[in-house]
């Protein structure tokens, strides 16, 4: 820019993103950012296009609002339809304000825009004489002070003045720029013009999501979801639509129209193409936009007519609509077309159409039952069936969000109040499965009012310790609230009674969160008399996760068969429920294919996507894919705030691990403190357990082992396994190995033998591998190697590179210690190997100097330092190093602050540090690697 702050440095363009407009709009901000400085070196031109509503007037705001504030002098038009008939009416706005210097003109060029603007008599001019005084003046005024003509709108300029604006702006007039925006119009204004166009498409559906975010009330998921799909990145649409639907449509408690309604600001942007159709040819857009799936089939079957594609064609030549012969569909161009269509149709036009339509798909029940529903108005027992049937139907598919809707809609047409009840507690399952927890408390009020009784049922209990769990509510008192409704249940031992094994899952989610075993009593109770069979993730949190560490030999095959079988179920939900149990015992591999799908495909499943990314995270994690890992942290994590403070749980546990064996002390800490207060409020003792797992794991990696020894034995103290505690698994040789180091030999000893009393080298190769590598630590020296080749000689154990690589270093320890310095170095350098491999950090470092301990000369193409940064991280790393905050250099790079904190996150254990204060000697040192 010209504008230069008094630092020397430019004033960043995306401070303008405060229009609403601008939000997903870097790429552009950078065009408009060189169009600028090109204009004020000798000139430019720089044309804009896109659909109605992209926002070219918004990018033309931002870049009027950094020219004024940079000194310049802005002329501007917006042209008018009403006025593209009347020659020179655009030029004479451009020129207005700065006819004032005229005089300085030739007279042959003054006379020709006297006469042309019309302000003065005489034979009319020739263009080119207009264009070449325009281009004087316009020279004149720029050698006063750099000029910007923004002109919008181009679509509608009068031809006469976009043939003389053209001309003068592919003349390239000195200190002067020129910035069109208009609709793409082929042959019109902006390609006759023959400037240098930037095409202006959709924003993607992350900018999308920002927008409604920033500009909207708090929606529901699928809402939020509905409005980004129809909005197809344009940002006048994800503005608007969300003001035309109403609080309950909004909340999800009342079922979105299809197409969605439009303001009139939207309406008025296809209306008046629409209205100059001919009658044949609206009714048949109508049907279209009511059917959604455009089949020519059903529209000629709707339309009783035999003139379709005749009746179709004025739309199809003014650019509405696409009619693919091949496949036999018509597509509109943009789903604002379809939705103008219904909004300018009557009531009745709707109901005849989609009475019509419903006869057209007898053969597609789905179909039919919709279009029964919106051909009714008043309540109707036979069509709110039909819709009862769809929502069990998507809800099979695993549809939770088209199953959640069609209950909706059932129960506002339903006649009667129990089963308008009904229904809306069916759909609140459906949104409690969905993390929609405040769709479901509205819709639960709603439920209380039709029906009072339905507060103490069970699948009210079952819905509101939901509620609890995922907002602010305590533990305990979920338990007991959900307890009391199964044991007043009339028929708690029936296990094809939908609406308790539903509720008996969200016990067994209260009683792993609560990490009490007193908590998991009444459900293994009530889990064992279920006939004829409980579910299989029932049985196995019953068997397995209430206890992992005692888990027996027939529980363990029961679970790997039930996650073998994964392979082939397509029952999303049973598969993650399965999954739980299998996180403790080192099993989620069996089904990490089946869980692996909600990341490669678009699921809609809320939680129970949520749950899989959990376990998928800690797989990656415990497997050594650690970059993976962070990835669908971060994911995970980006959805916490929007209906289940929970889920971020998740993702922190996982982060603060990642930090924890990279040294990111500060990052552990803060995100362990985080987990801690959470849990405290709620009693979730799981929760903070994992904070514990994460404040032991770092205080080992730092050498600070009498803090980990604290941390360790507070999720299990020496020589015991606390009863439903999983955690404890996790912990088992961090507890040893700090028991060792701070000479609490006993209490290591002691802890060895609860390993081998409980059996935990029985639940998987992992744990093997840990408790003889835990047996080695605390052995005498004549025992030790014995213990230590023990532990490393099953194959198999590189799946958990991270664990072997920390028995190998133990490993070498006690070699150097014994003399066997040779033996030593094998140890060392594999695991120096994989601590680098990974980015483990503190354990490479500790790693390398008991290497060089041994006498070994490091190879010269062995790196004992950090990995290099990449490019962005290497800009990011030295821009924070001379002091400038997150935001600072957010704006710089045109960036968000939490992507250059993200990125700061990774950057400090590359280096080795763990504070900003350190980068620039870390930077410095980087740049005498060999």
């Amino acid at each position: 820019m010209v504008a230069v702050e008094a630092n020397g440095s430019k004033p960043p363009l995306l401070g303008m993103r405060c229009i609403w407009g601008l939000v997903g709009r870097e790429n552009e901000l950078h065009m408009a950012d060189d169009f600028l400085d090109k204009a004020a070196a000798g000139g430019a031109a720089f044309v804009l296009a896109g659909a109605p509503g992209i926002g070219k007037t918004a990018l033309l705001h931002a870049v009027e609002a950094v020219a004024s504030a940079a000194g310049r002098r802005i002329v501007q038009v917006v042209g008018a339809e009403f006025e593209t008939d009347i020659g020179f009416s655009g030029l004479n706005q451009v020129l207005s304000p700065l006819l004032s210097d005229i005089s300085v003109l030739a007279s042959v060029h003054q006379e020709a825009l006297r006469v042309g603007l019309g302000f003065g008599d005489g034979p009319r001019p020739d263009w080119l004489l207009v264009s070449n005084a325009t281009v004087a003046l316009l020279r004149h005024a720029a050698s006063i002070q750099l000029l910007l003509v923004i002109i919008d709108d181009a679509q509608w300029l009068d031809r006469a003045s976009a043939t003389v604006l053209g001309f003068a702006a592919r003349r390239v007039v000195p200190r002067v720029g020129f910035l069109w925006a208009g609709r793409p119009d082929p042959g019109g204004v902006i390609e006759r013009s023959g400037l240098p166009t930037h095409m202006l498409g959709p924003v993607s559906d992350d900018a999308a999501a920002a927008l409604l975010d920033l500009c909207s009330p708090p929606l529901a998921l699928r809402v939020r979801q509905r409005l980004i799909v129809e909005a197809e990145g344009n940002p006048l649409a994800l503005i608007e639509l969300p003001t035309a639907l109403s609080a309950p449509q909004l909340a999800a408690t009342e079922a979105l129209p299809s197409p969605l309604p439009i303001t009139a600001r939207l309406q008025a942007l296809f209306e008046g193409r629409i209205k100059t159709l001919p009658r044949a040819t609206q009714r048949l857009l109508l049907l279209a936009a009511l059917d959604g799936a455009g089949e020519l089939q059903v529209l000629q079957a709707a339309a009783d007519g035999p003139e379709l594609l005749e009746d179709l064609e004025p739309a199809e030549q003014d650019h509405l609509i696409v009619v693919d012969d091949v496949n036999r569909l018509v597509n509109f161009r943009h789903p604002l077309i379809r939705s103008s269509v219904v909004e300018l149709s009557t009531a009745c036009e709707r109901r005849q159409a989609h009475r019509a339509l419903a006869s057209a798909v007898l053969d597609q029940p789905d179909r039919h039952a919709w279009h029964l529903a919106g051909a009714t108005f008043e309540t109707n027992e036979q069509v709110a069936a039909l819709l009862d049937q769809v929502g069990q139907r998507m809800f099979c598919r695993g549809d939770l969000a088209g199953a959640a809707t069609a209950s909706t809609r059932a129960a506002s047409l339903s006649p009667v109040p129990l089963d308008q009840a009904r229904r809306l507690t069916e759909a609140a399952q459906h949104a409690a499965k969905l993390g929609e927890l405040r769709t479901v408390s509205q819709l639960l009020a709603v439920v209380g009012q039709t029906d009072p009784g339905f507060a103490g049922s069970l699948g009210g209990a079952s819905l509101a310790a939901s509620l609890l769990i995922g907002g602010d509510g305590d533990v305990s008192i979920a338990h007991q609230l959900l307890v009391e409704a199964l044991q007043s249940h009339p028929d708690p031992q029936n296990a094809e009674d939908d609406t308790l094994v539903e509720a008996l899952h969200t016990l067994s989610w209260i009683c792993a969160l609560g990490g009490k075993a007193e908590l998991w009593k009444p459900f293994s109770e009530m889990v064992s008399r279920l006939t004829p069979r409980a579910p299989v993730y029932l049985l196995l949190a019953h068997t397995v996760l209430a206890d992992p560490a005692r888990a027996t030999a027939t529980s363990l095959a029961h679970l790997d068969r039930a996650l073998s079988r994964s392979g082939s179920e397509t029952d999303l939900t049973s598969i993650v429920r399965i999954s739980r149990s299998a996180r403790f015992v080192d099993r989620l591999y069996l089904c990490r294919e089946r869980l692996s799908r909600f990341v490669r495909e678009p699921v809609d499943a809320g939680i129970i996507e949520a749950n899989a990314l959990r376990d998928l995270c800690l797989d990656d994690f415990f497997t050594g894919q650690w970059d993976e890992s962070e990835q669908l942290a971060r994911g995970l994590s980006s959805a916490e705030g929007q209906e289940s403070r929970l889920l971020g749980c998740h993702a922190r546990y996982i982060l603060a691990l990642l930090a924890a064996v990279r040294g990111d002390d500060n990052s552990n800490q803060a995100l362990c403190d985080e987990l801690t207060s959470w849990a405290a409020l709620r009693t979730a003792l799981s929760i903070q357990y994992t904070a514990l797992h994460a404040r032991a794991l770092a205080a080992i990696g730092r050498g600070d082992f009498d803090q980990a020894y604290q941390w360790a034995a507070a999720i299990s103290p020496p020589g015991k396994f606390a009863t439903s505690v999983g955690e404890a698994l996790f912990v088992c040789i961090d507890l040893v190995e700090a028991a060792v180091r701070t000479n609490r030999l006993d209490e290591a000893k002691a802890h060895i033998a609860a390993m081998r009393e409980e059996g935990i080298a029985a639940l998987s190769p992992r744990l093997a591998l840990l408790v003889a590598g835990a047996a080695a630590l605390a052995a005498p020296d004549d025992l030790a190697t014995e213990l230590f080749e023990h532990a490393l000689a099953p194959p198999g154990t590189d799946r958990w590179p991270f664990d072997r690589a920390r028995v190998q270093l133990a490993y070498g320890e006690h070699l150097r210690r014994i003399r066997s310095m040779s033996c030593s170095r094998l140890q060392l350098a594999a695991a120096l190997d994989v601590f680098q491999r990974l980015g483990a950090q503190p354990w490479a470092r500790r790693t390398a100097n008991e290497l060089r301990a041994t006498g070994q000369v490091r190879p010269a193409n062995q790196r004992l330092e950090p990995p290099s940064l990449t490019p962005q991280e290497e800009t990011i790393a030295k821009l924070a190093a001379t002091g400038l905050t997150n935001k600072q250099i957010a704006q710089q790079l045109y960036l968000s602050h939490r992507t250059i904190q993200n990125h700061l996150h990774r950057i400090f254990p590359k280096l080795g540090i763990t504070s900003r204060a350190a980068l620039r000697d870390a930077l410095t040192y980087d740049k005498t690697r060999p």
